[in-house]
């Protein structure tokens, strides 16, 4: 391609421009329009750079590959990618981001889960979000995106498989047939361009809905995107978007759904039928986790449930979770003795380094005691006697959305409701090893027969690794993360 502003241009010596020009041009003309280029190409700057890289065939940064693992009509759509780094230099993955483009059917919210990877799923970040110029077969898009711990690329290395999910929040069936991103064909690895992918902001790979191609926007404008967000270190955020008890994501995000044996209360009466995850406390397409407590009665008509991370999480810092509480049964008779609980817990009971956090809500009381009670006990033991804790009880009522936090800096632990702190304990029961986090509603003891059911439901929960954060900062920083269609984070150490 000739630009025309050298003295060998043929335009500067063919037709109208050769009676112009009598004299031969001058040495400072020539300097004037060299700098004039330099001009033109500094206030170009990386545009004009990326455009003519691209003119001369430079090869792509990035590519994607992609298969299905689902049908076109389905409860869960699976799709799985892997990137690529086919540029010459290594590429940081918290620049990486891709999308997968879809239709929301019925416009309803749809949630999103990494559920397997060799990176690791807390490593791989992913959000719903709306298109900004919608197309028919594209309103929204499933971004992929990930966190320091997944590392580089090296020139010709990959993710590998990254498998995903993405669900109606509503349960129902969906349609991927005329989803942009979508194809029955791929059931095999295979490069899609109706998969785009972006290295810090820019489209460096694949067709964005609208039909302009790879090499079409590459800066501002219909290529380009946001770049990512880099999400903060030492934080586990989860809005508890997930299919079922079963979900393969509640695994791969760290969770464990407790059945069987063991108590407390009515002994082997734990159940994953209780775990469902209905919509959230603002009713705007986020989810929550509710567990449900049921008994006609009997020990084998009762179903406690509890969640709670598979490995510990937590031991210094501060742990904030949004939690609906039950003065009254969902169904049935008043009257039983049931304990709605958030707790952090030592994994092994005979540790010696056994620690425990409770916020234990009891609507009818228990242990001999009238309700509504809650109780906050800081545990430096196992063992069930007065020397093992430190406890203090509080009665009042907190049916409704709640805020609690368990602070522990300093040698010192804090528990608050709503932002008022309760109850402090101090050095001596202040935990020494890491703790699983659990929620869980079970019964203290079955007083009488016939049917009922309670419910508890958690909206989120907000984890920070060595550092006190306010339950309004965590409270915040949840609505943030929602705000942006993700739902889930996970950068606490140690993973």
């Amino acid at each position: 391609m000739r630009l025309g502003f050298g003295l060998d241009s043929q335009p500067w010596n063919s037709g109208c421009f050769v009676t112009r020009r009598r004299k031969p041009p001058r040495r400072g003309w020539n300097l004037l329009i060299g700098a004039l280029v330099v001009v033109l190409l500094a206030a170009g700057g990386v545009v004009a750079f990326r455009w003519w890289s691209h003119a001369q065939g430079a090869e792509e940064a990035l590519t994607v590959r992609y298969r299905t693992e689902s049908p076109a009509r389905t409860d869960v759509a699976k799709p799985w990618v892997e990137v690529v780094n086919t540029s010459d230099r290594s590429v940081d993955l918290t620049g990486v981001t891709v999308r997968y483009h879809y239709k929301a059917d019925d416009g309803v919210e749809f949630a999103a889960n990494c559920v397997r990877t060799s990176l690791g799923c807390s490593s791989v970040i992913q959000r719903t979000a709306a298109e900004r110029d919608p197309d028919p077969k594209a309103d929204h898009y499933l971004e992929v995106g990930f966190t320091g711990a997944a590392g580089t690329l090296e020139p010709g290395g990959t993710t590998e498989a990254i498998g995903l999910q993405l669900y109606r929040v509503d349960h129902k069936k969906l349609d991927q047939s005329d989803d942009y991103s979508f194809d029955a064909s791929m059931t095999t690895y295979q490069e899609s361009e109706r998969i785009t992918a972006y290295l810090d902001g820019t489209r460096v790979w694949g067709e964005a809905p609208g039909g302009d191609g790879p090499d079409a926007g590459r800066s501002a404008g219909a290529g380009s995107a946001a770049a990512p967000a880099r999400v903060p270190a030492g934080v586990l955020f989860d809005d508890f978007s997930y299919t079922g008890p079963r979900d393969p994501a509640l695994a791969a995000n760290g969770w464990a759904v407790r059945r069987g044996e063991g108590g407390p209360g009515i002994e082997d009466s734990w159940s994953a039928k209780g775990i469902t995850f209905p919509a959230g406390e603002g009713k705007d397409g986020g989810q929550a986790l509710r567990l449900e407590a049921g008994t006609d009665g009997t020990k084998k008509g009762t179903l406690q449930s509890e969640l709670h991370t598979a490995r510990p999480m937590f031991r210094e810092g501060t742990v904030v979770a949004r939690v609906h509480l039950s003065d009254k049964p969902v169904s049935g008779r008043d009257g039983d003795h049931v304990s709605q609980s958030f707790f952090a817990i030592s994994p092994d009971h005979a540790s010696k380094k056994y620690s425990e956090l409770d916020f234990e809500y009891m609507p009818n009381g228990g242990w001999g005691r009238y309700g509504p009670i809650l109780d906050t006990t800081s545990w430096r033991d196992g063992e069930l006697d007065a020397q093992s804790r430190v406890t203090k009880p509080h009665e009042l009522t907190l049916a409704g959305w709640h805020t609690l936090a368990m602070t522990a800096v300093d040698g010192k632990v804090t528990y608050s409701v709503d932002g008022k702190a309760l109850f402090t304990s101090g050095s001596l029961y202040f935990p020494r090893e890491a703790m699983n986090i659990n929620f869980s509603n079970w019964f203290v003891d079955l007083p009488f027969k016939g049917k009922r059911s309670w419910g508890v439901d958690v909206d989120w929960l907000y984890v920070t690794s060595g550092k006190a954060v306010s339950p309004g900062g965590a409270a915040k920083a949840a609505a943030d993360f929602a705000a942006a269609g993700t739902r889930y984070v996970n950068t606490l150490p140690g993973k």
